[in-house]
């Protein structure tokens, strides 16, 4: 019988464990645990992904001692009985579960107020708190923290645990040539430097015996001047499997210091920590596991093939589509619901700033996190005719989920190629994935035989002529162009009505003049602006880049984006940035700037003005519709013109109403 890959699909052991696949998903946070402790949700989200058949999955961060308490407490005795029935509720799958036992380090958050516990007494590198270098004393608490939750994890039926040694953390702090500046037995060479994730594991191993599997997480490298470099990461592997103490090496990259590398986004390639993790898996003696942007099973079978590791972690994949693993067994790849790497609703919520909620979501899977309380989509009784005005991915989406309910769908798209503003956003340099969403529905859309139409505008005579049951409004925004600005929101610019103020959808577009010289001004932060910056840049124009923020886009910290833009940005000669600015009056030659903290204006010499000031909702269609009794539900930017997530969002929630 012909196996569909048959490497991904074969089972492997690691240590005293069999797992039945080779596709595991290694640690992240979801915010779905309540006091350190497991939750319904939690388990429920973990166990969609067992089902959907992944052979094995990394908790979230376990807290070994209340100095970095994490999202579950490993510290406490409590946590044992919850852990237990997530483990119990995985194995009915034949799944295996594993803990990461954790201390933060400098980038532990002390509910005292009281400096961290690190390697060294070194600043944090988000926020610049200096740690406390730890005593001897304080070494030997947090290594009998490290036994004492591995026990628990024992008592509780887990299957193994992995000690996280690598991204600043605490282990990872006296591993870094970087960060740990001691002269004592635990600094200094690297022989010393590793004596305390020695100690770690073997506290470990003589807590747990052979009932337990364990395993460290390490880096290949920091990217970072004096950081772990791939030799002695594999010479740390050395040493720990010379005394026996793991079972299996996970191998990942970045830290701290290089951020943007931790959780790659869609500007990265597919698989970007494989050339520095082989150096350190290729000869090890362990079962090894590597990770990065490794989007389907075709790719995690190409890993494997190639001798790269023996498990390959897919965490935003199956985040994307719990199902990814048994549909691709099945032949039904074309099925899967891609990742796109926007880092947006995943990894972005819980690192936002202000933001009501830290919950892990999934932009191109909305359902994602409410596996405890989602019911099945209930088939429509009786089936109804919905018409979709747009092919946004709002509209895709809610066209998507009217299908799957049984009704009959016709979708409807005024431009001669679905994607709305999407398509546009995706010309943008580094930009290209973030359409694969919209790809993807348009064909799954065609599956489930909705009635496609392009270049067909939606307006109320064709709603009376096709008298559908239920129309979905999702006809988008446009941007801006009244130039109100955020923080001087009674200014009134001069000159926007010149045909050299142009919006960043047109320059994506190309629909722009092509300018020598540029100002784009961003008051928003994020990707917008950026994008068509980066786009004039390639194309050899200078572009002086206004914001009214105090540095470049500053929302893209968040989802891992900020850095690596700005170092392209950076490295095009004919870029300027200028922070805390408005821009006052615009000619055919110039933009005038005013600084926000100085109140000094600036003329730039400019041939065109990039603009971007925010979204507007396009409503006169839904307004029109309802003046005439019309059942309208609106979706994405139709409703607030926010971000992607919202719009698949706000269009799965019309798709169910209607």
């Amino acid at each position: 019988m012909d196996v569909r890959y048959p490497l991904a699909s074969s089972p492997i052991r690691v240590g005293g464990v069999e797992l039945r696949n080779r596709i595991t998903r290694t640690a992240h946070g979801t915010g779905y645990t309540r006091g350190g402790l497991v939750t319904e949700r939690l388990i429920a989200y973990h166990e969609a992904r067992a089902r959907g058949g992944v052979g094995s999955v990394f908790l979230e961060t376990c807290g070994v001692h209340e100095t970095s308490p994490g999202p579950l407490h490993a510290f406490r005795d409590e946590v044992v009985s919850g852990l237990a029935e997530l483990a119990e509720r995985l194995h009915r799958h034949d799944t295996k579960v594993f803990a990461q036992l954790w201390h933060g380090g400098t980038q532990a958050l002390r509910r005292d107020g009281s400096p961290a516990w690190s390697a060294s007494a070194l600043p944090d590198p988000i926020y610049g708190r200096v740690a406390q270098a730890m005593t001897k004393a304080m070494i030997d608490e947090v290594v009998a923290g490290f036994a004492d939750g591995a026990r628990r994890c024992l008592e509780a039926g887990l299957d193994g645990v992995e000690v996280h040694g690598a991204h600043t953390y605490l282990v990872s702090s006296f591993l870094s040539p970087m960060t740990n500046l001691r002269d004592d037995e635990y600094g200094g060479p690297l022989e010393n430097r590793v004596r305390f994730a020695q100690e770690v594991l073997r506290a470990i191993r003589d807590a747990c015996g052979s009932g337990l599997v364990v395993g460290i997480r390490l880096v290949a490298t920091e990217g970072v001047a004096g950081g772990i470099e791939p030799p002695e990461a594999a010479r740390t592997r050395e040493l720990l499997e010379d005394e026996g103490l793991v079972d299996f090496v996970d191998v990942s990259m970045g830290g701290y210091h290089n951020f943007g590398k931790l959780i790659g986004a869609m500007h990265e390639p597919l698989g970007y920590e494989l050339p520095t993790s082989v150096q350190v898996t290729r000869a090890a003696r362990v079962p090894t596991v590597v990770t990065g942007r490794i989007a389907t099973l075709a790719q995690a079978e190409e890993i494997l093939a190639s001798g790269a590791a023996d498990l390959v972690s897919m965490v935003r994949a199956l985040l994307a589509d719990p199902e990814l693993v048994a549909k691709s067994l099945a032949g039904r790849e074309a099925e899967v619901r891609p990742c796109i790497a926007c880092n947006e609703a995943c990894v972005g919520r819980r690192f936002a700033t202000g933001a009501a909620t830290r919950e892990t979501g999934c932009t191109v899977n909305p359902d994602a996190g409410r596996e405890h309380r989602l019911p099945a989509l209930e088939r429509a009784v009786p089936p109804r005719f919905v018409l979709v005005a747009g092919a946004g991915p709002a509209g895709l989406e809610a066209a998507r989920t009217a299908a799957l309910r049984g009704h009959r769908v016709a979708l409807h798209e005024a431009q001669d190629a679905p994607g709305g503003l999407v398509r546009r956003a995706r010309a943008a340099p580094h930009r290209h994935d973030l359409g694969v969403i919209c790809d993807w529905l348009w064909d799954e859309l065609e599956r489930h035989g909705v009635e496609r139409r392009l270049g067909s505008r939606v307006d109320r005579e064709l709603v009376r002529r096709e008298a559908p049951d239920a129309v979905v409004v999702a006809t988008g925004s446009l941007p801006r162009r009244d130039g109100i600005q955020r923080l001087r929101p009674a200014l009134r610019v001069e000159g926007l009505d010149l045909p050299s103020v142009v919006t960043p959808v047109e320059v994506l577009a190309g629909d722009a003049p092509a300018p020598r010289r540029a100002v784009v001004f961003d008051d928003l932060g994020n990707y917008q602006a950026a994008g068509a910056a980066e786009l004039l840049l390639e194309r050899g124009a200078d572009v002086v880049y206004a914001t009214s923020f105090a540095e470049l886009t500053p929302d893209l910290f968040r989802s891992f984006q900020r850095d690596a833009l700005a170092a392209r940005l950076h490295a095009h000669p004919g870029f300027r940035l200028v922070p805390r600015a408005s821009v006052e009056r615009v000619t055919e030659e110039s933009v005038t700037l005013r600084s926000l903290d100085s109140g000094v204006a600036e003329e730039v010499e400019a041939d065109l003005l990039v603009l971007m000031t925010g979204f507007e909702p396009q409503t006169s269609l839904a307004d029109e519709l309802r003046a005439d009794g019309v059942e309208v539900h609106v979706a994405g930017d139709a409703v607030a013109p926010l971000l992607l997530p919202h719009a698949i969002e706000s269009g799965r929630a019309a798709g169910a109403l209607v």
